[in-house]
């Protein structure tokens, strides 16, 4: 399994004025579903093993089908083997395997630290 990205999501209840600070630092609007918005830096990120990819912050007001707001997200090219992996691990898992119809596959588990995590994949 890889990681694609890692995405943190901040909860907020006035997306347009955080919208418009983080912009203030470069970073502008890539996707907006109105409960959501997605910032994207201009240039690259240095990315461990030679990867790069665009710095990325999440906006959010509630999560649309989830139970919560995810503290972060991470996009993994397996979503269904990242899910019996932590399943079978004994993590707590908030939010079962489902396609959403923007176009993702994903899940909630808690960390350790009581984080929750949206684990996603694009379809």
């Amino acid at each position: 399994m890889h990681v694609r990205r890692v995405v943190p999501n901040l909860r907020t209840e006035d997306p347009e004025a955080c919208g418009a600070f983080y912009a203030r630092l470069g970073l502008t609007p890539a996707m907006d579903l109105g409960w959501i918005t997605t910032l994207t830096g201009t240039g690259t990120g240095t990315g461990t093993g030679g990867g790069t990819a665009p710095a990325q912050l999440s906006l959010m007001t509630e999560d649309l089908t989830g139970p919560v707001v995810p503290d972060l997200s991470i996009e993994v090219d397996d979503v269904d083997t990242a899910y019996e992996e932590l399943r079978a691990a004994g993590a707590e898992l908030l939010f079962p395997v489902r396609d959403e119809e923007w176009g993702v596959r994903r899940f909630f588990v808690r960390d350790p630290d009581g984080r929750v995590v949206n684990v996603l994949g694009h379809r």
